[in-house]
């Protein structure tokens, strides 16, 4: 639904605030992994805005969550920077991520406070460590692209920032975008917190541009589609024309959509030796994390919970 058409609800209810939130699996996956969770009579709604939506629009999404008594909270895709930029105010509480990223994924209530968390840092990493295989950045010395500069690229920075060993990084970041505004936004938070991992900072206002970068990284490196091109947008950050990395991994943080992206990576897949991996294990740990936040429930990131979880979804998908 529009953000015109909210209403109170009628019903315990889970949001999420995206671009075209009917089409993801998510509708028909939530339902079952409520029943399983045993998490009781709930629905979940979307909610739709524009990609950088007015902030208006943004305010009075949080404003209607925040007093409307059985809406319980939200997962928030695509607007999680712009959605806190323009409602900072309306929160009682940002967890520590929010506060260095500048950006929120999970808007939940605990004790009559309005809550927003950043889950991207841990689904990102716990996303990419399900597919890189042992030891890879001491062995192959590769690096690590990320087309987009939004939240989610910069959560996975400080996931490796934060979280891992020197020996367990790429021997270089580099981070494009078409407008500098994010870019410099990122160098600022790494600033504070990067503890020497090497970070090249690339405005790349065209898909030839793009290119250009990926053609020059190391065999192995990874390259990471984080623009929204393909899902919230058509299209793909590369031309057709572009030459992936040999022996490289190539990351769609999306699952649905156009996913042009993943075309071109399948189309040089084995003659570059390429390990192609979509965006469904994120959307797992990055739903998981945050239903367990606005349901207060320990929710496991292995082991046998989560394996049913995953078969669940993976029925429903």
């Amino acid at each position: 639904m529009n953000v015109q058409d909210l209403t109170p609800a009628t019903r315990r209810t889970f949001y999420f605030v995206g671009v075209t939130t009917s089409k993801s699996s998510i509708m028909r996956v939530f339902p079952r992994w409520a029943e399983y969770l045993e998490l009781g009579d709930v629905e979940i709604r979307g909610i739709d805005c524009k990609w950088h939506d007015d902030p208006a629009v943004y305010r009075r999404v949080v404003a209607f969550l925040k007093a409307d008594a059985l809406s319980l909270g939200a997962l928030v895709t695509t607007h999680k920077m712009d959605l806190l930029e323009a409602s900072r105010d309306q929160f009682e509480y940002l967890d520590p991520y929010a506060e260095l990223l500048a950006e929120i994924s999970s808007i939940s209530k605990n004790d009559g406070r309005l809550c927003g968390h950043a889950k991207d840092p841990l689904t990102s990493g716990l996303s990419l460590e399900a597919f890189l295989p042992p030891d890879h950045w001491r062995r192959t010395g590769a690096e690590l692209c990320l087309l987009g500069a939004g939240g989610s690229s910069l959560a996975l920075t400080c996931y490796f920032m934060k979280q891992k060993p020197r020996p367990e990084w790429p021997s270089r970041f580099v981070v494009t975008n078409r407008s500098p505004r994010r870019l410099d936004h990122m160098r600022e938070v790494h600033r504070g917190i990067n503890p020497g991992l090497r970070v090249e900072y690339v405005l790349a206002e065209t898909a030839e541009k793009n290119d250009q970068v990926v053609n020059a990284l190391r065999p192995g490196s990874l390259v990471v589609n984080a623009t929204g091109l393909g899902k919230d947008a058509p299209g793909s950050p590369l031309t057709d024309s572009v030459r992936f990395p040999q022996d490289g991994l190539v990351w769609e943080y999306n699952y649905r959509g156009e996913l042009v992206f993943l075309d071109q990576a399948r189309a040089q897949q084995k003659a570059r030796n390429l390990t192609i991996e979509d965006g469904w294990v994120y959307f797992i740990h990055g739903w998981t994390r945050v239903i367990a936040e606005v349901f207060h429930r320990e929710i496991p990131t292995r082991g046998p919970v989560f394996d049913e979880l995953c078969r669940i979804a993976a029925a429903a998908r």
